[in-house]
């Protein structure tokens, strides 16, 4: 069995409290799930206010299909929101 996990950076444009970052990182955290059956969190700086890092985790035994699946999850997060860019984002595999 593995665990992939993905950690996706973002920079979060236009907000000015931290009131409008978390709507915005809650509706990426609790759509993601739907769309693409993994676990996901704020995992730091929750009291940044333009800056997000969402964690994407998923488990199986096929290291590409995963692999693919948090491909797929990240170019969601940059179709569905392109007014919070993707800074960077790295797949580990454990």
């Amino acid at each position: 069995m593995l665990i992939a996990t993905c950690v996706v950076k973002l920079h979060v444009n236009g907000v000015y409290s931290l009131k409008e970052k978390r709507q915005i990182v809650k509706s990426i955290v609790t759509r993601l799930p739907k769309q693409f059956n993994v676990a996901t969190a704020e995992i730091d700086h929750h009291d940044v206010w333009q800056t997000a890092v969402i964690g994407i985790v998923t488990i199986g035994t096929d290291a590409g299909y995963l692999h693919g699946l948090l491909e797929k999850a990240v170019a969601w997060i940059e179709q569905t929101r392109p007014d919070v860019p993707i800074e960077e984002y790295a797949i580990e595999f454990r």
